[in-house]
């Protein structure tokens, strides 16, 4: 019977079971339809996202002149129509609410189904929109200020004149080419770069780009440079078909500024680089602007309107004079003479220049003499540059010394407008034979900066785009190979970028220099007979592939050979006839693998092999007796170094090997017992004083060594891990801290005393950075190695909870602690909770001026407790960056009631802190922050106000406020503790900038008269609701500018150049925004690709916010997300 039974309950609970499902289906329909519906609007808000970001990828392609994929047309019409229907089920529930009909059951059933539907088919268009196949390789346009810097620009009468007249034309509908003529050094370049500056403010165009043409002007490159400030990559082999993604990419752009710059050629042919016609520039809102010497070539290129820049004004001239002279002309005797050299620059600002810089420290003699070598040189048919070229050879003429001349003339052998490395003009110049009285390298090269520093004082170099880098005017390298070529001992042939596929025919066997830098010269002559030829520079020609092997036979007297950037496979025989080659460079030469014929250059001096892909420093190097400095830095495929050759270079004073060999003393394969250089090598070289070398590991080190080394300069990195050139700790020879740097993954204790009396002794910078066994920095200091300490990093060392523990020590520390140390930045430490514990020696920590806290996730309360806060009495900069449990910045419990602290700091800056509560707790009368200039808070999610009332009291210097991304933020200055009533000044504040606060509702918590800033100029304020904007509320002096939301100016500066932050998650970051991919980047060292991401509202709000994402880790996964800038788009998302 029970089995009976038991037959027939297994079918009828089964019937339940399926006649239950769609019950409780249809149950979840009436009872869940309001969640339902909620879940609806955010799935839509997804879509919707994802929809823009793929229309601005569909943007972006069709910007760059590629077919958008047909399942993305076909997705976008899907999604709009999904969008549509559920935006349409939305609005039926609120109108239902609306009518009370809700409590319908039979119209929640029936909602709440079709809402489910519409869910499911949302998801299923989210997991179909996943095209991660789609990559578009669009670069970031380049901003404006970042090319076309006009710092020192001074509009004269002449220069006000004509870009009054450029920018009348620029507004014209009617013009599109305008072309602006004038002589050489008349100063057209700079005022076009400002006429492009201020036009783009006005909001006359979105973009403004510009290409710097030469003589002899290379098209693909002038479209390079174009493209690249469009944010365009170019990958067409072939000029006509660079020409065409171009021109369809302005045609897209529209409002764009197209500046030509220095044009020679009257057959130039615009089409053919790829700007539009006349009637297509008028179409897309576009203008060219050219500049030449020459009235012709604005014929030539069919310009519109034809606008002269005029010489100065005699009164301008004098002015300009005067001022660049650095000297008043009390006397009148002395007064005419100068008026009257000024009048022979002809109104020249380059000429005016140069001669006043000559001549500003010289007596009234030599006045004269200058004011009669002007006449006498006078022409008596000037050509248009004649005036500005005698005035420039009087500049070289009053040089003081031939080194300084001889070096000015070398100069000339770069190309044209083109960057200048002083590492390499150094090596040029020594090589040649200059600087040749001191005893060591380093001396020399003292010399020669001096010297650089000289000729920009003269005005005859200028300073480049880094300090790496000087530039040299085109009038004046014009004028320095006219000099070179007819001054008898030098007589240079200078080529240096003029695109040249052939040798030229012209050589001449008295040439004493032949630079043919920068062409495409794929063939040399079989021999060349240059008797005399001291300099031969054919780098970056990347065709070349062979030389002959006579080609060094006729060049005895050759001392600088540069072959750097060819696609050369081997030395010719004849290389070794060169016994006179001083230096010789081979960098980035990748095909080269064998350079074991340079073993007969006994006289070199100076071999660079930067960036080569040899893998083995071949033993003959060892013969090269005289050789003073040797560097094969970033070579990465270098794995054989044997013993005994760096060993044999008796005289070698500098040795770089960063980012190459660092397996020290290990044994090379296939060579039975032969190993690599040992370490101790390099401690033989008794003049060896500049080191840069990367060690594998700290056992590489010998525990003793015969000598010990005296290396006055040193980057010495100790990691297992090779470490790719570009990812180097930078370092910098010229500064302080980066002169004597130890990077390591190790403690000190861990290394031979010898190599801490060498090395860390005398370190001026330190990085620890994920180094093994590192607990307590302290420590470290104890054994008294780090006293002369400038700058310490500690990166990614985990097991620090403490990182100065002053009570755990068992030494006992009778000296300051960290006296001399300036720079302290701690990073990535994910068990660090306090920076300092117990109390360090008074005077410790006395001179450090930035201190810099990043990504220290386990700090929960405060960062800076009273017993470190009292310490840092120099403090200048603070940076606190990806805190998420910090509270507070300051704790000032435990102070002494007349003790104050910060009273130096001029910077702050606090970003990503989602726990800040306030930045300051405890007693505020300890905040002094009488020199903060510069105060910048965002993404701090809990904080509510940023000052206390008498907190602000001291900010008597504050001149820059910038605030984003702080949700929870009220009020910038709240109430105070006590009962202070007097009025809140801040007599230097000029800059405020309110970016997405959506609860700020005022400055003040009080009444807004009791708020004065009287310096208050700029106020940028951007979705915050509920902040009323009146400019009346600072009590300004001045006229405040309102960058509101319905109202986009151009501020004192872009708002992105003060903002960046960077978080890691363990998934990509939802944040709400909507963006568009970009494009992305192969990184070396990584598996996983650095995608780049921009606002979709970058166009039609002028949005300046973008992010890079990468994945650093796959087991568990974490991505690297870095923001730049601040949304600045109207519509402020919704967070998911």
């Amino acid at each position: 019977m029970a089995e009976v039974v038991s037959g027939l309950a297994s079918p009828i609970v089964q019937l339940g079971e399926s006649l239950w499902i769609p019950v409780k289906r249809g149950l979840s329909y009436m009872i869940h339809y309001k969640k339902n519906i909620q879940s609806l609007k955010l799935q839509v808000g997804k879509l919707e996202a994802m929809k823009n970001g793929y229309q601005e990828i569909v943007r972006a392609v069709q910007m760059n002149g590629e077919d958008v994929k047909p399942e993305i047309q076909v997705w976008l019409q899907d999604a709009n129509k999904a969008i549509a229907d559920a935006t349409q089920l939305n609005n039926e529930a609120e109108e239902a609410a609306k009518n009370c009909i809700t409590g319908n059951l039979r119209w929640r059933y029936s909602l709440g189904k079709k809402v489910m539907k519409k869910k499911v088919a949302l998801n299923k268009l989210q997991e179909e929109g996943k095209f991660e196949s789609i990559s578009v390789p669009v670069m970031r346009p380049i901003e404006i200020e970042s090319t076309m810097s006009t710092n020192g620009f001074q509009a004269f009468a002449a220069t006000r004149q004509t870009m009054d007249q450029v920018m009348k034309a620029l507004k014209d509908d009617k013009v599109t080419v305008i072309g602006v003529y004038g002589m050489g050094g008349v100063g057209k370049t700079t005022m076009v770069k400002n006429v492009g500056v201020q036009a783009c403010k006005d909001g006359l165009f979105d973009h403004v780009i510009m290409a710097v043409f030469t003589q002899n002007p290379n098209l693909m490159k002038i479209q390079g440079q174009l493209s690249d400030m469009l944010g365009l990559k170019l990958q067409e082999e072939t000029e006509l078909g660079r020409a065409c993604r171009l021109r369809n990419r302005i045609l897209r752009a529209k409002r764009t500024l197209i500046i030509l710059d220095d044009i020679w050629n009257t057959l130039l042919d615009l089409i053919s680089i790829g700007i539009p016609n006349h009637t297509e520039l008028q179409g897309c809102n576009s203008k060219v602007l050219l500049t030449t010497r020459r009235l012709n070539v604005c014929h030539a290129m069919e310009s519109h309107v034809k606008i002269p820049l005029n010489i100065l004004s005699e009164g301008d001239s004098w002015n300009l004079f005067v001022k660049k002279a650095g000297r008043s002309f009390e006397s009148p005797a002395f007064n005419n003479i100068a008026r009257k050299v000024a009048r022979e620059c002809a109104g020249l600002p380059i000429a005016l220049i140069a001669v006043a810089r000559a001549l500003g420290d010289k007596d009234i003699d030599e006045w004269k003499e200058a004011a009669r070598q002007l006449e006498m040189s006078r022409p008596a048919n000037l050509e248009d540059e004649g005036d500005v070229l005698r005035c420039i050879k009087l500049s070289y003429d009053y040089l003081k010394g031939e080194d300084a001349k001889s070096c000015f003339l070398l100069c000339s052998l770069f190309p044209e407008d083109g960057k200048i490395p002083i590492q390499d003009l150094f090596n040029y110049w020594f090589g040649n034979g200059l600087f040749r009285d001191g005893k060591t390298l380093e001396e020399a090269r003292a010399r020669a900066h001096s010297v650089i520093k000289y000729l920009k004082a003269s005005s005859l170099l200028l300073d480049g785009e880094r300090k790496e880098y000087v530039r040299m005017h085109d009038v004046i390298r014009d004028m320095a190979i006219s000099i070179a070529y007819s001054e008898q001992g030098h007589e240079f042939l200078v080529k240096a970028g003029w695109e040249l596929e052939d040798w030229p025919n012209d050589v001449d066997e008295g040439c004493s220099a032949i630079s043919l830098k920068s062409n495409c010269i794929c063939k040399l002559p079989e021999e060349l007979v240059c008797p005399r030829l001291r300099i031969l520079l054919i780098d970056d020609n990347l065709k070349l592939q062979k030389i002959s092997e006579a080609f060094f036979r006729s060049l005895n007297a050759l001392r600088v050979l540069d072959l750097s950037s060819t696609c050369i496979s081997s030395l010719p025989s004849s290389l070794n006839l060169l016994t006179n080659l001083q230096t010789l460079h081979l960098d980035s030469c990748w095909s080269l693998k064998d350079i074991s014929v340079l073993r007969e250059l006994t006289k070199l001096e100076i071999l660079s092999l930067k960036d080569s892909r040899f893998e083995e420093l071949p033993k003959e190097i060892g013969n090269l007796a005289s050789l003073r400095l040797l560097d094969f830095a970033g070579n990465t495929m270098i794995q054989r170094v044997p013993s005994n050759v760096i060993s044999r270079l008796s005289r070698l004073e500098e040795l770089y090997m960063q980012g190459s060999f660092g397996n020290f003393g290990s044994r090379i394969e296939g060579a039975g017992e032969e190993t690599n250089v040992g370490f101790e090598e390099l401690t033989c070289l008794s003049y060896l004083s500049n080191l840069t070398v990367q060690i594998h590991s700290a056992e590489c080190i010998p525990e003793n060594v015969v000598f010990h080394p005296n290396w006055e300069k040193f980057y010495i990195l100790i990691k297992s891990q090779t470490i790719p050139l570009h990812k180097v700790e930078y370092y910098d020879f010229s500064t302080s801290y980066g002169s004597r740097i130890l990077a390591l993954d190790t403690t000190i204790n861990n290394l031979p005393s010898w190599f801490n009396s060498a090395v860390t002794e005398r370190a001026k910078k330190i990085v620890y950075k994920e180094c093994r066994g590192l607990i307590n920095i302290i420590e470290e200091y104890a054994i008294e190695k780090l006293h002369e300490l400038m700058s310490l990093h500690v990166e990614s060392c985990h097991q620090i909870r403490s990182l100065m523990n002053y009570t755990a020590t068992n030494l006992v520390l009778n000296k300051l602690v960290f006296k001399n140390l300036e720079e302290l930045c701690v990073s990535n430490m994910n068990e660090l909770k306090e920076l300092c514990v117990g109390d360090l020696p008074d005077g410790s920590l006395g001179n450090l001026t930035l201190l810099e806290v990043k990504k220290c996730h386990a700090f929960a309360n405060a960062l800076l407790q009273s017993n470190l806060l009292e310490k840092l009495e120099s403090l200048e900069v603070l940076i606190v960056d990806g805190m998420k449990s910090l509270e507070y910045v300051f704790q000032s419990d435990g102070l002494k009631p007349e003790q104050t602290v910060m009273g130096k700091c001029r910077e702050m800056k606090l970003e990503d802190l989602p726990a800040l509560r306030n930045i300051w707790n405890g007693p505020a009368q300890h905040a002094t922050f009488h020199n903060l200039k510069i105060l910048t808070v965002a993404w701090c999610m809990k904080l509510k106000n940023i000052f206390t009332a008498d907190m602000s009291r001291c900010l008597s210097q504050l001149e820059e406020l910038w605030l984003s991304e702080c949700d929870c933020l009220e009020t910038i200055i709240g109430p105070s503790e006590g009962t202070l009533s007097s009025k809140i000044i801040l007599p230097q504040l000029n800059y405020l900038s309110f970016q997405c606060l959506p609860r700020l509702k005022s400055f003040y918590s009080g009444a807004s008269t009791d708020v004065e800033c009287p310096s208050m100029e700029h106020l940028y304020v951007h979705y915050c609701p509920e902040y009323l904007i009146s400019t009346s509320d600072f009590n300004s002096r001045k006229e405040v500018q309102v960058n509101a939301d319905q109202q986009v100016l151009f501020g004192p500066r872009k708002i992105k150049a003060s903002y960046s932050m960077t978080r890691e998650t363990p998934t990509l970051i939802d944040d709400g925004y909507a963006w568009k991919n970009c494009g992305q980047d192969e990184i070396p060292g990584s598996d996983h690709p650095r995608i780049y991401y921009r606002c979709i509202h970058k166009f039609n709000n002028d949005c300046q916010a973008t992010k890079e994402v990468q994945k650093f880790r796959d087991d568990p996964p974490m991505y690297e997300t870095t923001y730049f800038g601040i949304h600045t788009c109207r519509a402020h998302p919704n967070y998911i």
